[in-house]
């Protein structure tokens, strides 16, 4: 375990929205306002503890200044930031760079909430830890106690999210389960509870043919020919509901499966291998 500082710049923007203004700084904003101010990010960083066992911290806080602009037609860009973290144990500053990609949507439209995704979640640069190299991965942003692939910033306001990332060993996939919601909203059927898994290491993983197991007879899923669970990428299996931004998968279940007051989830590869354990309730023993 290491105790780290981090801090971040944002470095560029491509294609170039007008009146950009904050390079190479923590606070970059561009268009031109619209009654308000001008949109744009800004990046805070602290002090965490970092263990290379893929545990996820928090990498810094971002947030989005989202106010009317014209964009001058550009809608769509990427905007990079240069994450400095400071190894306290040796004073030496490591750079991890990662790019956002901003969608500046129609305001009048019927999803007027910009977006921001992570084309890029694996930074290109790594470090070395007891003799393996290690890369950052970021993971999701967290908000209200979720982690997401997507950030949605509602207009006129700051809007904010942790930066959640994790130390992976460079060239390796790392495919765990997260998290079960075992409760779902829904009456009876509980079609909405869920299982979340992540691909917490730095290279993509094909899960094709893998079975998520719920311990029971009859209660498996199997993923299709072709799915692919990118980098940092965060996925997840609902009993009867299907969420395309999640993947779209589904037990297609009438009925719960997660037992309220305990059970197992095991993710298992095409070769019988157990992959991944996760329990809870009375059955809790924590992701593996």
């Amino acid at each position: 375990m290491s105790k780290v500082t981090t801090s971040g710049t944002w470095t560029a923007v491509a294609p170039t929205p007008p009146n950009v203004s904050g390079l190479g700084t923590g606070h970059i904003t561009w268009g031109v306002p619209v009654g308000g101010g001008k949109s744009g990010y800004s990046f805070s960083g602290g002090t965490i503890e970092v263990r290379a066992d893929g545990s996820e911290v928090t990498l810094g806080t971002f947030t989005h200044q989202n106010f009317p602009i014209m964009g001058g037609g550009v809608n769509q860009f990427d905007v990079d930031l240069a994450v400095r973290i400071r190894f306290e144990e040796d004073e030496k500053d490591r750079e991890f760079s990662f790019r956002f990609h901003h969608f500046e949507t129609p305001n009048d439209g019927p999803t007027p909430d910009d977006e921001v995704d992570l084309p890029t979640r694996v930074s290109p640069e790594s470090v070395t830890i007891d003799g393996e190299e290690y890369a950052a991965v970021i993971t999701g942003f967290k908000r209200g106690g979720e982690i997401v692939n997507t950030f949605l910033s509602p207009e006129n306001g700051s809007n904010s999210a942790d930066i959640v990332a994790v130390l992976s060993r460079v060239g390796v996939p790392d495919v765990v389960i997260t998290d079960v919601r075992y409760k779902g909203g829904v009456k009876y059927s509980q079609a909405d509870e869920y299982v979340e898994i992540v691909n917490r290491g730095t290279a993509h993983a094909d899960i094709s043919g893998w079975i998520l197991h719920a311990d029971d007879p009859g209660q498996n899923f199997t993923f299709p020919p072709g799915t692919v669970l990118k980098a940092g990428q965060r996925i997840r299996v609902h009993t009867n509901e299907v969420h395309a931004e999640w993947g779209g998968f589904s037990f297609g279940s009438g009925r719960p499966i997660w037992n309220d007051k305990g059970d197992t989830a095991h993710l298992i590869d095409t070769q019988d291998a157990v992959v991944s354990v996760y329990g809870y309730g009375t059955e809790a023993v924590g992701p593996s």
